[in-house]
């Protein structure tokens, strides 16, 4: 091959870098990134798809101030695996039209859906989903003289 032909091959490859790396940082700066919001909703999703369920217990409901100005409205839940307590929060301030909050109570029991490599990451209330429960389970009481009345078992 001749000289001039080396160079030329070798201009055009370092053009197509030059304009390849040129379009990759163009993309990182103009791309649209998401919001918090689609990112939380996103880790909502994940969690409500393959998320592991545990049973926890409500600890509290109040209203934060933020930054910005808004009241959000945080729900205090704690829960236990492996051994270890993870007590978490979780802002739902969106997800008032799915639960009522009113009607949360502290000490109510609830299902948490953890992330099992990282049991930190956790929710409660998603669109499609939520652990809390409308009231304590009743469990039925055993009534003995019932029970051993011979025509109780037809």
């Amino acid at each position: 091959m001749p000289l001039s032909a080396v160079r030329v091959l070798e201009i055009a490859a370092g053009a197509v870098v030059v304009a390849g790396a040129a379009s990759v940082g163009a993309w990182a700066i103009f791309r649209k990134r998401p919001t918090p919001e689609e990112l939380e909703r996103a880790r909502r999703q994940l969690l409500t798809q393959s998320g592991r369920l545990v049973d926890g217990t409500l600890l509290d409901v109040c209203d934060v101030p933020s930054e910005d100005g808004r009241t959000l409205t945080m729900l205090l839940y704690g829960y236990r695996i492996g051994g270890v307590d993870y007590e978490c929060t979780q802002d739902v301030t969106e997800l008032q039209n799915i639960v009522d909050i009113t009607n949360v109570r502290a000490g109510f029991p609830c299902s948490v859906r953890y992330q099992p490599g990282n049991p930190q990451n956790s929710i409660v209330i998603a669109e499609k989903w939520t652990g809390i429960r409308a009231s304590i389970p009743v469990i039925p009481s055993y009534d003995r003289r019932r029970s051993l009345d011979p025509r109780s078992f037809r």
